[in-house]
């Protein structure tokens, strides 16, 4: 594949959504910093957390009232928006409304979900599974594009690590831009500690900048965080989302 100089994409947003409140604050600082850096920028939430360590954890509003939420985001702000889908009739309903649908890393080999995604004609981005290498991606993306995908996005997020932690290879980026124009980094999902904080997941946000820098020096064009006002007290996701207020910090150094 030659490589094109894509300039770089952000995608930045709380885990899950929590209310409209939270919606708004975030859209509303990813808007002034997309102003402000002159920069494509993607607000992403989730409806509905389907993988939460634990049964009483807190999973969202559901697939009709969060992709209504997401659409009246995308309207009042005028940003594009993703989400992520976990079962295949999930598809069709987030694909009237969002621009980008991603594929969560557990379910990256799924093929009626993949098929689904693809054949609502949306931008789809693919999370690379903790157990998966960069070379096993070409089949995710492949089982996408012939089933009339038109774009698709290739996201790494770390690998397992033995029990309760991930450890991030970062030649998977480069492996993948040979197969993948945009090639994305997640930059707070990959310093998570899975499970490993008495039912839910822990993580060492300090690490997320770092991420990022490691990522662009191998070649990634764009990244992705997860950040809220008061990630502390977020509900899911808390341990390594980024505090919102150094969001534009981060951005900066990446554009340097």
């Amino acid at each position: 594949m030659t490589e094109k100089n894509l300039k770089p994409i952000f995608i930045a947003g709380p885990c899950v959504i929590e209310n409209m409140e939270l919606l708004e604050t975030v859209a509303a600082e990813v808007v002034r910093l997309r102003n402000k850096f002159d920069i494509e920028i993607y607000f992403k939430a989730s409806f509905d957390k389907a993988n939460r360590t634990s049964l009483n954890s807190f999973r969202g509003p559901g697939l009709e009232k969060g992709v209504q939420m997401l659409g009246d985001i995308k309207s009042k702000y005028g940003v594009p928006v993703l989400t992520d889908i976990h079962e295949s009739h999930q598809a069709e309903v987030a694909g009237q409304v969002v621009d980008v649908i991603q594929i969560p890393a557990f379910l990256s080999r799924q093929t009626d979900l993949l098929v689904a995604a693809a054949k609502t004609g949306k931008i789809i981005n693919i999370k690379k599974a903790q157990f998966m290498s960069a070379a096993d991606m070409k089949y995710p993306m492949q089982k996408a594009l012939e089933s009339g995908g038109k774009e698709v996005w290739l996201t790494e997020r770390g690998n397992m690590f033995g029990y309760n932690n991930l450890i991030v290879d970062f030649r998977n980026i480069a492996e993948m831009k040979q197969m993948c124009e945009r090639v994305i980094m997640d930059c707070t999902h990959s310093v998570q500690r899975p499970s490993n904080a008495n039912g839910v997941t822990g993580g060492n946000r300090e690490y997320v900048p770092s991420m990022a820098l490691a990522a662009k020096a191998f070649g990634a064009n764009g990244y992705f965080f997860e950040v809220h006002p008061d990630p502390d007290n977020v509900k899911s996701d808390a341990a390594n989302s980024l505090y919102l207020s150094d969001l534009e910090q981060v951005i900066s150094n990446i554009l340097k």
